[in-house]
């Protein structure tokens, strides 16, 4: 369905613009200037996450954070091989997915630590990152309420993942 509908909302606007007597040319290389300043202003915020996720990742800091919290999250159901996965996902989309892919290799898809890690990669998100990327295009220089809402969410979903789990497993 996919095939045809892209293609056919393509045309749709094309038609349209026709129909009006818009200059596509003119208005397709508007919106790549636009897009170009946009990626500018937001390419400094991206750049410094980037740079800053991997330096910690490299640091052996998340391993040394995760086996600290270890005995924590465990009380409320967190296996401890995904808590490298749940310090990360809020940096790092990709390292994130690293991590989990690594999780599944060791532990298994079907174990309680894989699922565990398919729900907590599928229920954040990757809130720094796009908090950078937001404030950044939008000029915001205060965001301490949204970091602070954000990690709930994040904290939130990592336990939830945990304990939907183990209630669907038995």
């Amino acid at each position: 369905m996919t095939a045809v509908l892209v293609p056919g909302i393509i045309l749709a606007i094309l038609l349209y613009g026709l129909a009006k007597g818009v200059d596509l040319y003119a208005a397709l290389t508007d919106g790549m200037k636009a897009g170009l300043r946009v990626c500018a202003d937001i390419f400094p915020a991206v750049l410094t996450m980037l740079v800053a996720v991997t330096m910690v990742r490299a640091s052996g800091a998340i391993d040394l954070l995760a086996a600290f919290l270890a005995p924590a999250l465990e009380a409320v159901g967190m296996p401890p091989d995904c808590l490298p996965l749940a310090l990360l996902r809020p940096f790092s989309g990709s390292g994130a997915l690293s991590v989990g892919s690594e999780i599944m290799a060791s532990a298994g898809p079907d174990s309680l630590t894989g699922r565990v890690a398919a729900v907590m990669l599928g229920s954040s998100d990757t809130s720094f990152y796009t908090i950078a990327v937001y404030s950044a295009f939008l000029g915001l220089k205060d965001t301490r309420y949204t970091l602070a809402a954000a990690l709930c969410a994040d904290l939130t979903a990592f336990l939830a993942a945990g304990m939907a789990v183990r209630l669907l497993m038995g």
